[in-house]
């Protein structure tokens, strides 16, 4: 099992920070707040207890009955992360949805999942997370293993968006795959290849499972689940995108199709 890296200085031993359960960012802390997350501390800078940006968060975290701990910036300095901003908070170990649960939730429209097969770099999945969320997304799924799971770090990259749409952790993509077909959600899997469709030309206004690779693409495994395949028109020297930005782009495809004509 990894160990979960912690800080705290010598005085603060009894109850250190858990890197894993960290929300860093004037931005990040104040979507928690606002999302209603069961926050256990907030620690914000001496130097920006005045500051007209910290009103906010120090009003909701007093309406939530938030305990708020000022520190000196030798506290920050432990931090490993450099744009915490001032404003530290502890929550409660990310809550993952379960699929059962998410697929039980019926909403007006297409219903549409966003599934990552071994998406690694937490900044890309944190990417995702925004652009899903944006888009109106039911749901991201991620595998427990070989993968980045929801940390820190994804937290700030979502720009709070890991607050308000769920994330479901699976054992097997493949098999998740499959639940989702029976559940008559359309699993379309993203590949550069000769026998994938251009992505204007395939039907993506369906209940779908869009289904993302990392740099080097699907598994073969998960591919072979994939009720068809699609590809991003490339015109320039470019062979290929960033897994967040390819996944942008085929979001908003399918939200271009959806919308009325």
């Amino acid at each position: 099992m990894e160990r979960r890296r912690r800080i705290g200085s010598p005085e603060r031993r009894a109850a250190p920070l858990d890197f894993d359960d960290v929300i860093y960012g004037i931005h990040t802390v104040d979507e928690a707040l606002e999302a209603g997350e069961r926050l256990r501390a907030i620690h914000i800078s001496d130097d920006r207890k005045r500051d007209p940006m910290m009103r906010k968060i120090l009003d909701n975290a007093k309406a939530a009955g938030i305990p708020v701990r000022f520190e000196e910036r030798t506290w920050f300095a432990q931090l490993p992360y450099k744009a915490h901003q001032g404003c530290v908070a502890l929550a409660q170990p990310y809550a993952y949805a379960s699929l059962h649960d998410v697929l039980g939730k019926h909403k007006d429209g297409a219903r549409l999942f966003v599934i990552l097969d071994h998406i690694t770099d937490p900044h890309n999945l944190g990417a995702i997370i925004r652009t899903a969320e944006s888009v109106g997304a039911d749901a991201v799924v991620i595998p427990e293993r070989r993968a980045a799971g929801v940390n820190a770090t994804v937290r700030k990259a979502a720009a709070g968006a890991a607050e308000h749409l769920p994330v479901v952790r699976v054992a097997n993509i493949a098999d998740t795959i499959r639940t989702l077909k029976k559940a008559n959600i359309w699993a379309v899997g993203a590949d550069a290849g000769r026998e994938s469709q251009d992505m204007v030309e395939a039907d993506l206004n369906r209940d779908l499972a869009l289904v993302m690779g990392a740099e080097d693409g699907l598994s073969q495994l998960v591919k072979r689940e994939c009720d068809f395949l699609v590809r991003i028109p490339m015109h320039g020297q470019t062979e290929s995108l960033n897994a967040s930005v390819a996944t942008a782009v085929l979001l908003y495809e399918v939200l271009r199709q959806r919308r009325p004509a």
